[in-house]
């Protein structure tokens, strides 16, 4: 007995199976890709063209726009912000946090691991401990703007 195959179907065709993309193709595709496009709206008048060029105009690139949207889902957590609005004080080792946002050592430790992932959170190793504070002014800056549009 031989272990051939049968098919009840036509076996697939070379046409079934995409041709491989070079990576020269991908780039140019990816580089069309992000290219702004011009006004394509039709079918109806806009009020103010010139406003509808300048708002595709202000449309960052596709990366940007990825990276920005990873930081406001990492502040979307309320134990994320916590950590972050009790680090724009200062620094912190693990215990501080642990007293400041009244959260386990466990939830604590992930936290910090996502928002390091993030680039929001910075870790200083001092002697055992290690320390931890924001990793810039923009991260104290969007804390400090979220709070106050929430209380407006």
């Amino acid at each position: 007995m031989t272990n051939q195959k049968t098919y009840t179907e036509k076996p697939p065709t070379k046409a079934a199976f995409p041709k491989p993309i070079s990576t020269k193709t991908a780039v140019m595709q990816k580089a069309l890709n992000q290219k702004k496009p011009a006004l394509v709206c039709t079918g109806h008048e806009h009020d103010n063209p010139m406003l509808v060029q300048e708002a595709l105009a202000a449309i960052p690139e596709d990366e940007l726009i990825f990276s920005a949207t990873e930081i406001f889902s990492a502040l979307a957590d309320s134990t994320r912000f916590r950590i972050l609005s009790a680090l724009s004080a200062g620094q912190l080792c693990v215990s501080d946090l642990l007293c400041a946002t009244s959260v386990s050592q466990s939830a604590v430790s992930h936290q910090l691991r996502f928002l390091r992932d993030k680039r929001l959170v910075c870790a200083q190793r001092e002697g055992q401990r290690v320390v931890y504070s924001l990793a810039d002014d923009h991260v104290k800056s969007l804390i400090e703007l979220a709070l106050e549009h929430a209380a407006e």
